[in-house]
């Protein structure tokens, strides 16, 4: 179930995003925080909430495959922000907002936690998508490529969660999909923590921080 501050309800950040897509043109919406944190929630349930004319991306779907972060010798930082094609995932948003006003129809990568992979073409933009949200760690990011990505954003949200309640939903993430439970309680307190301390350095460029609580 999605919690948010009583400040923040589900229903006022419905709200702001639908005043998002109201406006003239096509919008993206960022929505940013650790592994966890609960922001692939938060950003189905917008674009649930806001019905057809929403269309999710999650940035994902830009992980670079098993086969090449093995070449590079990264796999075992997967999810790390070497180990996604950022500089294609902003060309993404970019050819998005591009496409606004015309009949184009953009595709997009989709990525699989059943076989950690991505597929591609598997998510599709077309006309009548007015808002585009988009989630993942590292959208407010300055380094490297990744610091195109937040210019592209009309607005970017950074979603928090109590670190215990955080790593104890990841550890559970990682077991469901696969992993023993000492390794993903490995997983969860070492690679995916030192991604999370890089993502929290940068909460203050966000627009709007909300705090997601424990579930009950």
């Amino acid at each position: 179930m999605l919690h948010t501050t009583t400040a923040l309800p589900l229903n006022a950040l419905l709200d702001r995003a639908r005043a998002l897509l109201d406006r003239p043109g096509r919008a993206v919406l960022g929505i940013a925080g650790p592994p966890g944190a609960g922001k692939s929630t938060l950003a189905a349930a917008l674009a649930d909430g806001l019905g057809p004319r929403a269309g999710l991306l999650p940035m994902d779907g830009y992980h670079l495959s098993n086969a090449v972060l093995t070449a590079l010798g990264r796999r075992d930082r997967k999810g790390a922000p070497d180990t996604f094609d950022a500089a294609g995932y902003a060309a993404l948003l970019a050819r998005l907002r591009a496409a606004d006003g015309t009949d184009e129809t953009v595709y997009a990568p989709r990525f699989h936690r059943e076989f950690e992979e991505s597929v591609a073409a598997e998510l599709s933009f077309g006309p009548g998508v007015g808002l585009v949200v988009t989630e993942g760690n590292y959208l407010l990011l300055s380094d490297g490529p990744w610091a195109a990505v937040l210019p592209l954003l009309d607005e970017s949200w950074y979603v928090d969660l109590d670190e215990d309640e955080r790593l104890r939903r990841l550890t559970a993430r990682h077991h469901a999909y696969g992993k023993t439970p000492e390794e993903a309680h490995a997983w969860s307190h070492g690679s995916d923590q030192a991604n999370a301390e890089i993502v929290a350095r940068t909460r203050e460029a966000a627009d709007l921080r909300v705090r997601l609580a424990p579930s009950s």
